[in-house]
């Protein structure tokens, strides 16, 4: 059983499943999945699946949407998934190590700015979807500026910009939950003029992936034949 979570509910409009409220959330239940539509922002993100762990035995979790792509990243319309989020805003500018507080301690590790994906989840569905793996940067800001988002991508070698993924991936770090991070690239990063954003193909390739990952959850549920 999957938990699935976006930032909106314009980023799973393919979902179809029971409506049901939980806490200040809403949601949906299917086949094989609970979903969540955590809000925009770190915060909503971390809080939503915390909130729903602390209550349900969550058994893998994946949060997906829309991200914009930084030079020489991934290109328009392509759906990714996210190995690694950087989390930018958090510290200096050169982060948290400098001053040298962790923003997550789990036994002798440590964790600054940088907070993996499950690993072992990620590998299977990269190799089950056919994607590509990146590494994902978290604001609360986004680039304004073309320039900005290259300064960014630079500094912290990071492919994608969003505004949840860090604090989904410390989450599920801190919670135990095995999570996993979808991102389709919908424009380029600072650059606000939707003319040249490709929205409706990025959604199409959140679509395909989800729902072919929610296929072959299905099928590896389906008991052999006898």
């Amino acid at each position: 059983m999957w938990l699935l979570l976006s930032p909106t509910r314009l980023e799973a409009p393919f979902l179809e499943g029971e409506p049901f409220a939980f806490l200040a959330w809403r949601g949906l239940k299917g086949t094989g999945f609970v979903y969540l539509e955590t809000g925009i922002g770190k915060v909503n993100a971390a809080m939503a699946l915390a909130a729903y762990a602390a209550r349900n035995p969550v058994e893998k979790a994946l949060l997906f949407g829309l991200a914009g792509a930084y030079p020489g990243g991934p290109s328009l319309g392509e759906a990714v998934l996210v190995g690694e989020e950087v989390e930018a805003d958090l510290g200096l500018k050169e982060g948290l190590a400098p001053l040298g507080f962790p923003a997550l301690a789990l036994g002798e590790r440590r964790y600054f700015n940088r907070f993996p994906l499950d690993p072992g989840l990620t590998g299977e569905l990269a190799r089950g979807l056919g994607l590509k793996v990146a590494v994902g940067l978290t604001r609360d800001l986004v680039s304004e500026t073309p320039e900005e988002a290259l300064a960014l991508a630079q500094r912290w070698g990071a492919s994608l910009e969003n505004m949840e993924g860090a604090a989904f991936a410390r989450a599920c770090l801190a919670l135990g939950v095995r999570g996993a991070e979808l991102r389709a690239l919908s424009n380029p990063a600072g650059v606000r003029e939707k003319a040249h954003w490709r929205t409706k193909e990025a959604l199409s390739a959140l679509a395909r992936a989800v729902r072919r990952l929610l296929a072959e959850e299905g099928g590896a549920r389906r008991p052999p034949p006898g």
